[in-house]
């Protein structure tokens, strides 16, 4: 099996397993497998890169362990940019919010961004969400802590609703304060997700915590780290697309985590 780009977490693994990616047994038809006893994402249609994933010129079989051997020179590799001005990015972020119709349709917590209430059963958690707003905005990590925990595991599909909000939210903190607070929070949360969620789950939750993730968010990341409000909208409407309200949720954690402002306050900042 031809691999065409790979992320730099799948590489170590599959060097490790000596190629061989196998089906996880509770997710036989979902693109993950496990490779030395990590999570790989492979695929020939997989939206975007991130450090797990395995780009494959054919389509891979469901349910059945793959052969990887041959790998690409190179791997893809993430971080979060070097240089990072917070009342900057905090413009920058709140001027892409104010453009939100850009974006299209909200979905999952997305609502919240454009002062909707998302459909249940995720209604039910937005006072969840709210706590954690505040908890950015009063720079509490303890706070962070605990309400970011209550988010873990809420929602449905491959990566839960809350532990997509709650994870691009401590990226977004960390964007613009590198503190070791956050990084702290985010190893004692990537510790609970393991229990709170489904294995998939907590691995590319404890990928985004630790600030290497999905490549739209690291283009959006990079975009408002350099103001550029147009590479902004491209790479948040690239980051929406991803799975059916991952994107969306996705986001509006990160805006969440940058400003320290609940969803609902996003679109009152003038920037």
């Amino acid at each position: 099996m031809r691999v065409v780009s790979i992320g730099s977490k799948a590489r170590a693994a599959l060097a490790a397993s000596g190629g061989v990616a196998r089906p996880l047994a509770a997710f036989p038809d979902a693109p993950y497998f496990d490779a030395a006893g990590e999570i790989v994402w492979v695929g020939s249609k997989l939206p975007a890169r991130h450090p797990r994933a395995v780009l494959t010129a054919q389509p891979v079989l469901r349910g059945a362990a793959v052969e990887l051997a041959v790998l690409p020179a190179e791997s893809w590799s993430c971080a979060l940019p070097a240089r990072a001005d917070r009342a900057v990015i905090v413009s920058a972020c709140r001027r892409l919010v104010r453009a939100l119709d850009l974006l299209g349709a909200p979905r999952g917590f997305g609502a919240l961004l454009a002062g909707a209430t998302p459909a249940f059963p995720l209604d039910l958690a937005t006072p969840r969400v709210h706590a954690l707003a505040r908890a950015y905005g009063e720079d509490d990590a303890q706070a962070v802590y605990d309400a970011s925990r209550a988010l873990l595991g809420l929602g449905t599909g491959l990566t839960p609703s809350g532990d997509d909000l709650a994870g691009a939210a401590l990226f977004g903190r960390m964007l613009v304060d590198r503190g070791a607070p956050w990084r702290t929070i985010g190893t004692r949360l990537a510790a609970d997700a393991r229990a709170a969620s489904h294995a998939i789950s907590a691995a590319l939750f404890a990928d985004l915590v630790a600030g290497e993730t999905f490549e739209p968010l690291h283009a959006l990341a990079d975009a408002l780290a350099t103001d550029d409000a147009s590479a902004a909208t491209a790479a948040a409407g690239a980051l929406v697309a991803l799975g059916h309200s991952s994107g969306w949720d996705m986001l509006t954690g990160f805006v969440l985590g940058v400003n320290g402002e609940a969803p609902s306050d996003q679109l009152k900042g003038e920037g």
